[in-house]
């Protein structure tokens, strides 16, 4: 799965990582829908955390599509309220 953080970079996550960013995903959904801003930026970074620790950096040059775009670190929970919404940024 080839993963990019607004603002940042793109990388490739193994297939074993993408279901935990999935379930991280499903999580904070339900964090924004609670109302919970705490929990939703713990799970935000947690996201963040896992693509950019166990991903492969691709290089600048590589052109390849993003399977998912996470919205920028500093992603205010406003701004989640949108994001974060239904099946989340990675559909089941």
């Amino acid at each position: 799965m080839i993963v990019r953080i607004a603002t940042e970079n793109q990388f490739r996550l193994p297939d074993h990582d993408a279901q935990r960013l999935n379930d991280l995903d499903n999580e904070a959904v339900t964090a924004v829908e609670a109302g919970d801003e705490e929990k939703f930026h713990e799970l935000f970074e947690s996201m963040l955390e896992l693509v950019r620790s166990d991903g492969v950096l691709l290089e600048e040059d590589d052109l390849e599509g993003s399977d998912v775009i996470l919205p920028p670190p500093d992603l205010s929970f406003e701004e989640a309220k949108a994001e974060f919404t239904g099946e989340g940024l990675i559909p089941d």
